[in-house]
């Protein structure tokens, strides 16, 4: 009988991790170690249906702290990294840019600095380094990023994460740390820690509170659905060649305004509002400082080597997140109060 692979995740309690996990888990082929330390934005319900699974491990701790990284590659013999694990949103990076610094650079460089010294000699073994479109810096109303495209970030967060780049591509042409890089457009979907703007508005709409657009909602983002997203990482981490960078994108640009519209206008649908109804609640606010006009992601690298295409449409996929928020009341309840940590002291400790 083959035993599954050993890999580290990092991050997976996270909302794009905890898709990630789930989807290792489930293909049958892996072991996975869920390394994640647990602030604001990670949540273990968002992996309650795998975690009696006996090829699932939590672990909470800090990718910062080199001495309990070390340990867990002492005791286990990962076949790789998959690399979550950030401070990601752009708000908080202007707030108190040194956590993205400590987090999102040292943090990464302390997993390579422990890969690499773990994995020297060794074949087989791969450093997956999962960024954003936000490195690029920002589109005027035509183009899209390629892999090629010049870094360009704008933000502490967009800075902080193409250092992180860098330090995985120095490691890989220093040392010759086997890694692969994606970098994806904006995701949304289920878990999303509603901070951000689908579930913002979501949520604001389903309590009838203020919906806040920055400046006049002129700014465009490409959306991608978590789950196409998830199934990328897999096909990268799987097939990807060494030392490339996949440009993960789900090819549906909207203006953040039109995108507040449409949300607005499907949440009366599911409400039986009248139509209208929670557009009223729309209020422009001052702008971000330093906010990208536009991202547009080109994914044809991924497309042409690996066959992989987004399988949701953009409606598609937004009617499935709203169906799941309203479905997940309690999930949401815990996740803006801050009680899911109970359920983590219930249930969990520092150990595997």
């Amino acid at each position: 009988m083959i035993l599954p692979e050993k890999i580290l995740i990092t991050g997976g309690a996270g909302f794009i991790g905890s898709h990630v996990v789930r989807r290792f888990i489930k293909s049958g082929s892996y072991e996975v170690f869920n390394l994640d330390k647990l602030t604001y934005a990670g949540n273990l319900e968002n992996l309650k249906d795998v975690e009696a699974n006996p090829n699932y491990h939590f672990i909470n701790g800090d990718i910062c702290d080199y001495t309990f990284i070390k340990s867990l590659f002492h005791e286990h013999d990962f076949l790789g990294v998959i690399h979550l694990a950030a401070e990601s949103h752009v708000d908080r990076s202007i707030a108190n840019p040194m956590e993205f610094i400590q987090t999102n650079v040292v943090g990464t460089v302390i997993l390579l600095n422990v890969a690499k010294e773990f994995w020297n000699g060794k074949d087989g073994k791969r450093f997956y380094h999962v960024s954003t479109d936000e490195v690029y810096g920002s589109l005027d109303d035509e183009g899209f990023f390629l892999e090629t495209t010049p870094y360009d970030p704008k933000s502490p967060y967009s800075a902080s994460k193409a250092s992180s780049d860098h330090f995985v591509r120095a490691y890989g042409n220093t040392y010759g740390l086997p890694y692969v890089i994606s970098n994806c457009s904006n995701n949304y979907g289920p878990n999303h820690f509603p901070e951000k703007l689908i579930p913002l508005m979501i949520n604001n709409i389903k309590n009838k509170k203020s919906l806040p657009v920055y400046g006049k909602g002129e700014n465009i983002r490409d959306w991608l659905y978590v789950e196409d997203h998830a199934r990328a990482v897999q096909l990268i981490f799987e097939k990807g060649t060494t030392g490339e960078t996949y440009n993960i994108g789900g090819g549906n640009e909207w203006k953040n305004i039109d995108l507040v519209h449409l949300l607005c206008d499907l949440m009366d649908q599911k409400m039986n509002n009248p139509q209208g109804t929670s557009r009223r609640f729309i209020t422009f606010v001052k702008d971000r400082a330093g906010h990208d006009l536009r991202y547009a992601i080109d994914a044809t690298k991924l497309s042409e080597e690996l066959g992989w295409k987004p399988a949701f449409q953009f409606k598609e996929g937004l009617q499935k997140t709203i169906d799941w928020y309203f479905e997940n009341e309690d999930w949401l309840d815990d996740v803006t109060s801050g009680d899911y940590m109970k359920y983590y002291e219930q249930h969990y400790s520092r150990s595997s």
